[in-house]
């Protein structure tokens, strides 16, 4: 397994990204109806946590690399 190579950190990168997205709009379906309601820092945390969690899951491995 060569982890850590140019090719690994882009498609964690790309992972991350995606699962940012998808932590986010998790936190967002959740608290509101309306974007003024939105708290927006609860979806930036959110979204970087699950984005933190992608990199140390990519560690086991990356089934594109």
């Amino acid at each position: 397994m060569h982890i850590f190579t140019k090719k690994w950190w882009i498609a964690a990168g790309i992972r991350a990204l995606k699962t940012f997205a998808e932590g986010a709009l998790a936190v967002i379906g959740t608290q509101a109806a309306f974007i003024h309601e939105v708290n927006w820092l609860a979806v930036l945390s959110g979204g970087a946590m699950a984005a933190v969690v992608s990199f140390l899951l990519s560690l086991k491995g990356l089934p594109e690399v």
